[in-house]
């Protein structure tokens, strides 16, 4: 889903996307630059929602808010069980997860980046 076919750059759609996670209290924010490390996506974004339930809503409400600013986007994990959701916009991968799930994939530190969750126990 790599072909970007709206009139919002890269970046602005980035900082759209951060602002409203921000905006809607996700915790723990990350951006990973990828231009040049990888051909899935130029950005990475990583965020935690408190709960299950805030994870869902972050997700279903970024996908209508892109939908909203004609960004072309898919989502998964809408059927699980709220731990971890990823949407991609074809130029940025966004997965917002539950803390838990999160400080048990580590996903940030495939790029170098430190998870700034703990893990229990």
């Amino acid at each position: 889903m790599k072909s970007r076919k709206n009139k919002n750059s890269i970046e602005d759609t980035l900082q759209f996307i951060l602002k409203f996670l921000d905006d809607n209290k996700a915790q723990d924010i990350i951006s990973i630059d990828l231009k040049g490390k990888t051909s899935l996506a130029d950005y990475l974004v990583v965020a935690s929602g408190s709960s299950t339930r805030q994870v869902n809503a972050l997700a279903m409400t970024l996908i209508e808010k892109l939908k909203e600013i004609k960004v072309p986007c898919k989502i998964e994990g809408k059927q699980g069980s709220g731990e971890w959701m990823i949407i991609d916009t074809g130029d940025i991968i966004v997965h917002i997860f539950h803390p838990d799930t999160r400080a048990f994939y580590e996903i940030e530190e495939l790029w170098g980046v430190k998870t700034p969750i703990k893990k229990q126990g």
